[in-house]
C-alpha cells in the first residue's frame, strides 16, 4: 500500500505546482476624487474610471464624489484615494499646510501626475439683478462654491483683490454648483461664483432656464492676486445669451496623488490618461485644453517618479 500511495503524491504534488502560476493577482484598488456631478471633475472622473479598468492590469476602479480640491487633497494625504483632480492654487496651500485654507499641516505626502486644464473663474449673475461688474455684487446675494472648497477659496481670491469682502454682500452661500444654480432658478440668489472648466454643466443648465450676465473679472484684479491665477478669456458663445467675450481669471488643475503609489501604478495612470485624451474630451470639452507637453510643468509639489518615469520616456521633462 506504501508504495501505491507514493505516485499519488507525486503526481498531487506536480498538479500543484502546475496550478501555481495560475493564481490571481491581487487586485489593487483605485479611489478616483473627483467633484460634485454637476461640475468638470465628476465626469472626468468617470471617463479616467472606464481607462484605468480597460488599460491597467488587476486594478478596480472606482470613482468618488467630494466636495473637490480642499477634500481631495487632505483624502489623499490621508491614503483614502490614489488619484484626484485639485486646483493649483490648493495644491499650494495645502503643500504649505495653511490652515485658513482647511489644512491643518502641510500635505507632504502629495505627489503630482501632471497639470492638466485651466478652471475658469466665472460669476454668473441674472439678467434681472442688475449686476454687471464686480462692484455690483455688494449688497447682493451670491454663492462662492462649497465651504472651503477650490472654489471658494478662488472666490476669497478674487473678491479681496476686488476690495470686496463677505461682509459687503447681501447674502453668502456656501453650496455647490447644482444647488447654486436651483437658488438662482428660484430667485433665491442674484449670482453664482463657479471655479471649473468653460462650458461646465450647471452654468449651461442655468443659462437656458434665466437670461444671465458674465461678470468680467479685469485683467488689473488678476494681476494683483498674482501666480497662479493668470488673465484668461471665457470666449463669445460659451453660454446662451453670452455674446461677447469675457475677460476673468484662470487657475490650471492638476492630477495628483500621493508617495504611497506606487511607481507602476502611478506610471500606469499617466500612461492611459496621457495617451487617451479623446476619450477625457468625449466626457468634458474642457479636456480639449489637456497636453502631454505642458503635464509636467509649473507643478508646487514633486512629480510622482512614476509620472515622471512616463514623462521622460516621451521627452517632455
Amino acid at each position: 500500500m506504501h508504495l501505491l500511495k507514493r505516485p499519488i503524491l507525486i503526481a498531487a504534488g506536480a498538479a500543484a505546482i502546475v496550478a501555481a502560476p495560475l493564481t490571481a493577482k491581487a487586485v489593487e484598488y483605485v479611489n478616483i476624487l473627483t467633484g460634485g456631478q454637476a461640475g468638470v471633475y465628476y465626469p472626468l472622473g468617470v471617463a479616467m474610471e472606464k481607462l484605468f479598468a480597460a488599460q491597467i492590469p488587476d486594478v478596480q476602479p472606482s470613482v468618488q464624489s467630494t466636495k473637490a480640491s480642499v477634500e481631495n487633497l487632505n483624502l489623499l494625504q490621508d491614503g483614502k484615494g490614489e488619484i484626484a483632480l485639485a486646483l493649483g492654487d490648493s495644491v499650494a496651500l495645502a503643500w504649505e499646510g495653511n490652515a485658513d485654507a482647511g489644512f491643518k499641516a502641510p500635505l507632504d505626502k502629495l505627489r503630482a501626475i501632471g497639470a492638466i486644464y485651466p478652471n475658469y473663474i466665472q460669476i454668473v449673475a441674472s439678467k434681472e439683478s442688475g449686476i454687471t461688474t464686480l462692484a455690483d455684487l455688494k449688497g447682493k446675494r451670491l454663492s462662492v462654491g462649497a465651504p472651503r472648497s477650490g472654489t471658494e477659496l478662488n472666490a476669497r481670491a478674487i473678491l479681496g483683490a476686488a476690495g470686496i469682502s463677505y461682509d459687503d454682500l447681501g447674502k453668502v452661500e456656501y453650496l455647490p454648483f447644482a444647488e447654486s444654480v436651483e437658488l438662482m432658478k428660484n430667485r433665491q440668489l442674484d449670482a453664482t461664483l463657479q471655479s471649473a472648466g468653460l462650458g461646465v454643466a450647471s452654468i449651461r443648465d442655468l443659462a437656458t432656464s434665466v437670461d444671465i450676465v458674465v461678470v468680467e473679472v479685469p485683467a488689473d484684479v488678476v494681476a494683483k492676486i498674482g501666480a497662479p491665477y493668470i488673465a484668461a478669456t471665457i470666449p463669445a458663445g460659451t453660454y446662451t445669451g453670452q455674446d461677447a467675450d469675457v475677460a476673468t481669471a484662470a487657475v490650471v488643475n492638476f492630477l495628483v496623488t500621493h508617495s504611497g503609489v506606487s511607481d507602476d501604478l502611478a506610471y500606469g495612470m499617466t500612461k492611459a490618461i496621457f495617451e487617451n485624451l479623446d476619450q477625457l474630451v468625449a466626457a468634458h470639452s474642457a479636456a480639449r485644453a489637456i497636453s502631454l507637453e505642458n503635464a509636467p510643468k509649473d507643478s508646487p509639489i514633486p512629480l510622482h517618479p512614476g509620472a515622471e518615469r512616463y514623462y521622460r520616456e516621451k521627452g517632455v521633462m
